[in-house]
């Protein structure tokens, strides 16, 4: 019977450690405004990863009044894709305390891709780390959290 209850408890226990985990992982979920201002990103959990997408521009329309689009991309056939909606940030795995890593975000002002990973100071407050090779060669931008 003791063996029982102790076996329920490490249930219950690993049940409300793993939900608390993948509570703390969905805290980057939400919409980010970019370091530059220039854009805000909406990220969001799919499969058990974190991907991001424009959702909002600050000049959304070009010289001549059309829908910017993703004129930079290296390939071609991409180039004619609108950049609000354009998916960013892609394959980010949380791996705890507060930090997601081992993606990528892509920067449609130069049609680039750079390793990337992200960790929250606080709840409204997202660090972006872009880089190449190592995360020493690389930049940091400060996000914050667009209040509805």
């Amino acid at each position: 019977m003791k063996s029982f209850f102790l076996a329920l408890l490490c249930i219950i226990f690993l049940y409300l450690s793993l939900n608390s985990a993948g509570d703390e992982a969905k805290k980057v979920e939400g919409v980010w405004l970019t370091g530059s201002k220039k854009a805000k990103v909406q990220i969001f959990e799919r499969n058990g990863k974190f991907y991001g997408k424009i959702v909002w521009l600050r000049e959304p329309k070009d010289k001549e009044g059309k829908d910017k689009m993703d004129k930079n991309n290296p390939d071609p056939k991409l180039r004619i894709k609108p950049l609000i909606g354009l998916e960013n940030l892609t394959d980010f795995e949380y791996d705890g305390e507060l930090e997601w890593d081992d993606g990528y975000i892509y920067d449609p002002e130069n049609g680039k891709t750079y390793s990337c990973k992200m960790w929250l100071e606080n709840d409204n407050t997202l660090n972006v780390r872009g880089y190449i090779g190592i995360s020493l060669l690389g930049r940091t931008e400060v996000w914050l959290r667009d209040k509805l």
